[in-house]
């Protein structure tokens, strides 16, 4: 990014480590997390990633570009905004839909920032909603799963920062996915791009799966502590 501004590009960088670094027009936003899933890279287990967004506004709504590198595996995912979504290159069908067991419930659904006692509270929800619980350890990678319905959805159980989920939310979105902030009234994509924790992410394969996880992530909307 510094070579990018060198070079004459103007735009406004958001990381988890340095916060906000201007770097001449806040109307580009470039929404980086170096890692996602430091815990898991730091004890040497799958899965942990780089994620990177473009922006022309303030918001997740205003996300053009989105990339998530898998260090594990080495996939590539990528979207651009009208463009659809692809992963290795591949364009990822969004006509999938969710899978769901003979109990009428999704067959997997992803769970992230899963400390036990966060868990606590929305438990008896999630086991209307799902038949198997998944822990990947990422965020954006978890988001990434549900844009190729590997998983059926997927709820994070604290507030999580724009750097988690800013690219992989559009991925999910050209995917033919949705996504929810359920802790902001209004716009579901209205979450601003900046440092603070504002809501969990929800994300599925329909509106109305997102609308249930959306509900079952309320029963407790942690405060943004370690």
């Amino acid at each position: 990014l510094d070579e990018l501004h060198a070079a004459g590009h103007r735009f406004l960088a958001v990381s988890e480590e340095r916060g906000e670094v201007d770097y001449g027009d806040a109307r580009v936003r470039v929404v980086i997390d170096p890692i996602d899933g430091s815990l898991n890279a730091k004890r040497l287990m799958p899965s942990w990633s780089l994620s990177l967004a473009v922006a022309d506004g303030p918001t997740m709504g205003d996300v053009a570009f989105g990339f998530v590198y898998d260090f594990t595996t080495g996939e590539e995912w990528h979207a651009i905004r009208g463009a659809g979504a692809r992963c290795d290159g591949r364009p990822l069908d969004p006509s999938l839909r969710e899978r769901r067991g003979r109990s009428g419930r999704l067959e997997l659904l992803g769970v992230e920032q899963a400390d036990p006692r966060h868990l606590v509270g929305p438990l008896p929800a999630l086991v209307e909603h799902a038949e198997r619980l998944r822990i990947v350890g990422s965020i954006a990678l978890t988001l990434c799963h549900v844009a190729a319905a590997r998983l059926d959805g997927m709820v994070s159980l604290r507030r999580c920062r724009a750097v988690d989920v800013a690219a992989a939310q559009l991925i999910v979105r050209e995917a033919g996915g949705h996504v929810a902030f359920p802790a902001l009234a209004g716009d579901p994509l209205a979450a601003p791009l900046d440092v603070a924790p504002h809501s969990p992410v929800v994300g599925a394969r329909t509106p109305a799966t997102v609308r249930a996880l959306a509900a079952a992530s309320s029963c407790r909307t942690s405060s943004p502590t370690a």
